[in-house]
Parts: structure tokens; C-alpha cells; sequence
């Protein structure tokens, strides 16, 4: 008797652990349920998959969605509707809101905002602060918690642990991976007169390599004393990387799409919405940081996603704020590097998907294999495209990457077996659920 399916993808080319080929998908109650030639099945929906490549669905883990407080900029909705335009099924979404999630309070409200309004599946980084190291414990192993997450230089909003006892008392409770912005405050406090006004490209200047290198130094000292695991969010030095390889057994590293695409050069023509924190640097960091992919120095790709608006932007630096877009063209941006020749799919979708399940252990994600949640990021390997501004979701409606053209294009995002994104439009209604977490804690 043929088997029956929910959805049937048929004649894709498959990416996943065992390598690449073509191989049919059938998807149940959320979940593949067989993978192979399924010529003889029938489903309640079918999907003609020929040409198009299937990834394991994408989990950018670094994503700042605004909501509380900052939903002029973005708000969940409007950030999970770019993420799945851009074939990203699950995001973690950052805590530097208004009020600061710090709180199983603040959390239990973005849960409940998040909950089927979002397009696709979210965990939320909850902030340690200087005042709630006794309750992480409790904070880590709430539903819909990625981990704990510490700036230890000032960005946007007002979560800032600069100091070494402060971090040691996190990382003191600290069971799961806790992730970390490394800028070192007090040298970032000394070169503020090396701020030019109304020159972006003083920014790296300022926030320079060795600010990053500093504190990330500290954290590995501090993560050793207290037998802690780390996770080093946007590296963006050359010196980094070398100082972190010999780190492995402690540190995860992520890379971002802008650090490994633009480098210094680029402000002349982008100005402020290049503005980042770490700032975009000279292109030997570039160049560094992919090797670091080369060697699996990196561990995973985040697109740090951090909307503003052009009006905001277009303030005279350093009055601008720094951040941009990202969560709906880490997928274009990077395929066009695999198309490059760059790093190949395999290595991508370990950067995506396996990596970040592996890395923060998430249940149920993160591979195409039977009984694993159906998600998928499907793409066009072959269509050339044009990023513009008028694509972007995202409430701020810009992106840096404007008028760049790439080889490689999101064409269908399936989360949890449902196709809710098909050739740029929404497809199905919203249906986020909170990502789940399998590890021991």
C-alpha cells in the first residue's frame, strides 16, 4: 500500500550529514517521517522540488528583534517575516530590549508575544546583569531560553558587565553555553577622543582590534577559573582568531555575514549603515576570518541582525547608532560565497544548522533525518538576483547589501513541516513555537 504524507517534496537535491543527492522528503505531523525515492507515495500536498536544493533549515542565532520597547525599529512579527523571506526557519532573539530580559517575567512576556505571531521558531537569550547572577540557575532552564548572554562593552540598550568579578559571578551559575559581546569598556572609554565627527570610518579606529582582543582574553581566563563554557559572538579581528584556536575546548566562535563580506574600504560608500559593533575592519580581518571558516576555528554563522531606521542612521556619526540589517540576506549573501568557491554547502549547513544545534542543544533541529522536526530551507543554487531595499521585511526597510547581485537565492522555507514562505510571499499563517532544548541542565 503506498505511504501517505502531510507534504511530499519530490526531486530536490538533498544537503544534508550523509552528503549531497537527490532524494524525495515525505513530512507527518510536523516531522519527516521518510527520506528516499517516495515515487509511489502520495500526500495531501506536494511540492515539485526539481532544480531546487533542500538545507536543513537555517538557525541564525544572533538576532535583535527590538520588541519591547523598540518596535518603531522592529517588532517580532515584522523580524520573523524577513527571517523566513530569507530562508531562516529559527532564530534566538537577543535581550537588550525595553525592559531588559533579565527576568523570567520579561521572558514568560516575549514567549507570549512570540507565540504565533511570529513566523518562525525562537528561543530568547536572557541578559546577565550585575543583579540576577543567583537567579540564572533558574533562568537557563526555562522553556524558550537559548542561555545566558553578557555585554562586556556598551551597545545598543544598557546591559553592560564590564568588570572581571561581575563575569565571574555569572559564568559562576552559568550550566549551558553563555554567549558574550567582547569589547573591552574601559579601553573603549579612553579612545572616544579618537572619534572623528561625521567619519564612520573612525569607528573601527575607536572600537579597535585590540579592544575585542582584550576582552575576549579576559573571558577565556575567566570562563577557565570557573570551568565554564563560552560562546564568542561576532569575532572581527585577525587576533582573535589566533588567540581562540587555541581555545576550542572552551570558546564556540561565531562569524557574521557583513564581517566576512565588507571590509574598511566599503564606509566610503555606505557611511553610518556600515556602522557596527565590532566595527567592520580592514580586509586582512576579513581574510582571517575565513580561515578561521576554513579551519572550523568558526563554529556558526549569525547574521547579528540589529535594525535601525535610515532616519536614525543618517544622524552625523558618532551620534548614529550602530547596527543593520542582516536575518533576511545571511542566506543569499553566503550562498553567492559558496558559489565563490568560498566554503561549500556542507560546510555551510554546518555553520546553519548542525553547528547551532550542536553547539547549544537544541532538540529536534538542525538535520534532515526521520523523526527530526520538518524543517527546511529550500534554494535556487542557479538563480542570479539582485538584493534590494524593496525586498527587505523588515520594519526599517534597508539593508547595506543593496544593489549587490548573488548567485544563490532562498526560494521556500517549510518550519515544522509547514511551507510558510514560498517564492517571496507569506504562504501560511504565523505559527512560531519556542524552540525546545534537549541537553541536561
Amino acid at each position: 500500500m503506498p505511504q501517505t504524507f502531510d507534504l511530499l517534496l519530490k526531486g530536490g537535491v538533498v544537503v544534508d550529514h550523509n552528503g549531497i543527492g537527490a532524494r524525495d522528503i515525505g513530512i507527518r505531523d510536523g516531522k519527516i517521517a521518510e527520506i528516499g525515492d517516495l515515487a509511489r507515495a502520495s500526500a495531501g500536498e506536494a511540492i515539485e522540488a526539481a532544480g531546487l536544493t533542500i538545507l536543513p533549515g537555517v538557525i541564525d542565532t544572533q538576532v535583535h528583534f527590538r520588541e519591547p520597547g523598540l518596535t518603531h525599529k522592529e517588532d517580532l512579527e515584522t523580524g520573523s517575516r524577513a527571517a523566513v523571506l530569507g530562508g531562516v526557519t529559527a532564530v534566538f532573539e537577543m535581550p537588550n530590549t525595553n525592559p531588559l530580559t533579565v527576568s523570567a517575567e520579561a521572558l514568560a512576556d516575549k514567549v507570549a508575544r512570540a507565540r504565533h505571531r511570529m513566523h518562525c521558531d525562537f528561543a530568547f537569550w536572557v541578559g546577565g546583569a550585575a543583579d540576577n547572577p543567583r537567579d540564572i540557575p533558574e533562568l537557563e532552564r526555562l522553556p524558550g531560553v537559548a542561555g545566558i548572554k553578557v555585554f562586556m562593552g556598551s551597545s545598543t540598550g544598557s546591559l553592560l558587565v564590564e568588570d572581571d568579578a561581575g563575569i565571574a559571578n555569572i559564568l559562576s551559575q552559568t550550566r549551558r553555553r553563555a554567549a558574550f559581546h567582547c569589547e573591552d569598556e574601559p579601553r573603549l572609554n579612553a579612545r572616544k577622543p579618537l572619534r572623528i565627527s561625521g567619519d564612520p570610518s573612525s569607528h573601527p579606529i575607536w572600537r579597535d582590534e585590540a579592544s575585542a582582543l582584550q576582552a575576549t582574553q579576559r573571558l577565556i581566563r575567566i570562563a577557565r577559573q570557573c570551568r565554564a563554557l563560552v560562546h564568542v559572538l561576532h569575532v572581527s579581528s585577525a587576533e582573535e582568531i589566533d588567540f581562540l584556536k587555541n581555545h576550542k575546548d572552551i570558546a564556540s566562535v561565531e562569524a557574521t555575514t557583513h564581517h566576512l563580506t565588507f571590509s574598511a574600504d566599503d564606509y566610503a560608500r555606505l557611511g553610518t549603515k556600515l556602522q557596527m559593533n565590532p566595527p567592520v575592519r580592514d580586509a586582512r580581518h576579513r581574510d582571517s576570518l575565513w580561515y578561521g571558516v576554513g579551519q572550523s576555528i568558526v563554529d556558526i554563522l549569525g547574521s547579528d541582525h540589529a535594525p535601525h531606521t535610515l532616519e536614525e542612521k543618517a544622524r552625523p556619526y558618532p551620534q548614529s547608532p550602530s547596527g543593520m540589517t542582516g536575518v533576511q540576506t545571511l542566506v543569499p549573501v553566503m550562498l553567492d560565497h559558496v558559489n565563490a568557491g568560498r566554503l561549500s554547502l556542507g560546510r555551510f549547513i554546518d555553520l546553519t544548522s548542525a553547528g547551532p544545534a550542536r553547539l547549544f542543544g537544541v532538540a529536534g533541529k538542525g538535520r534532515i533525518a526521520v523523526g527530526y522536526d520538518a524543517d527546511l530551507t529550500l534554494v535556487d543554487m542557479k538563480r542570479r538576483q539582485t538584493i534590494e531595499d524593496g525586498w527587505i521585511a523588515s520594519r526599517c526597510g534597508w539593508t547595506p547589501y543593496a544593489g549587490r547581485e548573488v548567485l544563490g537565492w532562498p526560494v521556500g522555507t517549510i518550519v515544522r513541516g509547514a511551507r510558510v514562505c514560498w517564492e517571496g510571499e507569506i504562504a501560511a499563517p504565523s505559527r512560531g513555537e519556542p524552540v525546545r532544548f534537549g541537553q541536561a541542565l
